[in-house]
């Protein structure tokens, strides 16, 4: 398999080797708290189920469907747009559906570009951002991920000095695995710098619905004219825990639209009509779960840096998305990620993603997923700090009358 063009470009999937381990643990018997995959524990809205069912009972309904995705769909989701921020596409001709934002990335990677091609991305980054175009045979440079000043500085040295010049930037706000967020100012300057550096702008909006502190997050498509350079994707799996059912969108350019369509069309027949159906139940019917998911996530992000922090293992607050993105415990720093993930899952029993599993600047860092409910949460925390003072780590003492790690 080694021999094979596109499989020797792929570097080694390292978080798969945690996986691995964990999966043996659990075969094993042990009792594993997993906060490595971001993988939703809540159910669908009752509703959206109720109507998955009912299509599916349609004899009528278990044919190919449309590979674009249903004209119903593609309303709904321009729909949701407007509503949520303030901006017109047309579904038509701006909209397409995607099984997940995962394929739509890799289906568009596939679709505009070419070998030789130069991507900016950045670093870290939830894996398909790079591998995507990596297995369409393009180059990537690495960008920062921290929308900062040396974000926009590293964007003019990679115009500068990059030969061919980079032709595509993608950028990811909330960010996986950061948690970092932008505002609609950085979009601004950022759909400024594309149109003059002639970049197309790939944004994905996969955690648009879970913000907290109340600040809601924003969309490149509210920038005027970002449409004549940007695409955005977004995905119905966190904000309505509908991960496996794989639906997704990508909105914005119709020049992208377009030719990512024409590759999809040759590629899949579409997602199952009657998922498509109880998609556009999802985006059309009560909102009331998107609140609720926000608020539970909300709840779990304190619980885990509350916990954690008296556990000996100070974690920044996540201001976004599902994830903390937690630097390693200073004594322990000199593990690396990945033999820290390791250790953490054989003596705390507790799962998380190496960072370097990112890419290299992900080093010194793992991503812990807000997906067991506060209890394990708790719990987690209990055994992560015998394990820290097993491997001689200082850790708070608990005061009198305050609960415990």
């Amino acid at each position: 398999m080694s021999d094979f063009y596109r499989i020797k470009r792929l570097p080694p999937y390292v978080i798969a080797e945690v996986n691995a381990m964990r999966a043996a643990a659990r075969s094993g018997g042990e009792d594993i708290i997993d906060l490595g995959m971001g993988n939703p524990d809540l159910p669908p809205p009752a509703h959206v189920i109720d109507k998955l069912v009912e299509v599916a009972r349609k004899p009528d309904a278990h044919g190919y469907s449309q590979s674009k995705g249903i004209p119903g769909l593609r309303r709904a989701q321009a729909n949701y747009y407007a509503r949520r921020f303030g901006v017109e596409v047309d579904p038509e001709t701006e909209v397409v559906v995607t099984m997940g934002s995962k394929e739509g990335l890799a289906s568009l990677a596939t679709a505009i570009t070419e070998p030789g091609d130069v991507i900016l991305a950045p670093n870290p980054s939830y894996p398909i951002h790079t591998f995507g175009f990596i297995i369409a045979g393009a180059t990537i440079r690495a960008v920062p991920t921290t929308p900062d000043e040396r974000y926009w500085e590293s964007l003019e040295r990679a115009m500068a000095f990059t030969v061919p010049r980079p032709s595509i930037l993608v950028v990811n706000y909330p960010s996986n695995p950061t948690a970092e967020t932008v505002d609609l100012a950085f979009y601004e300057r950022l759909v400024a710098w594309a149109r003059e550096n002639k970049v197309w702008v790939i944004s994905d909006l996969a955690y648009s619905e879970l913000y907290y502190d109340g600040k809601p997050t924003v969309s490149i498509l509210q920038v005027p004219g970002a449409k004549d350079v940007a695409i955005e994707f977004t995905s119905l799996s966190k904000t309505y825990s509908m991960a496996g059912w794989r639906m997704g969108f990508a909105v914005g350019n119709r020049t992208l639209i377009a030719a990512m369509t024409r590759v999809k069309s040759y590629l899949d027949y579409g997602a199952f009509t009657p998922i498509q159906a109880a998609a556009v139940a999802a985006l059309n019917g009560p909102q009331d779960i998107v609140e609720q998911n926000r608020q539970l996530y909300h709840k779990r992000r304190d619980v885990l840096v509350e916990s954690f922090g008296r556990a000996g293992w100070d974690i920044p607050s996540p201001p976004a998305s599902m994830f903390a993105w937690a630097p390693l415990p200073p004594a322990l720093a000199h593990l690396g990620s990945l033999e820290f993930s390791k250790q953490l899952l054989t003596h705390a029993k507790v799962a998380v993603a190496p960072g370097v599993g990112y890419g290299e600047n992900g080093e010194g860092f793992v991503r812990i997923a807000m997906v067991e409910n506060e209890h394990r949460i708790r719990q987690a925390a209990r055994n992560v700090k015998k394990y820290l003072q097993s491997m001689g780590v200082n850790t708070p003492s608990v005061l009198s009358g305050t609960k415990t790690a």
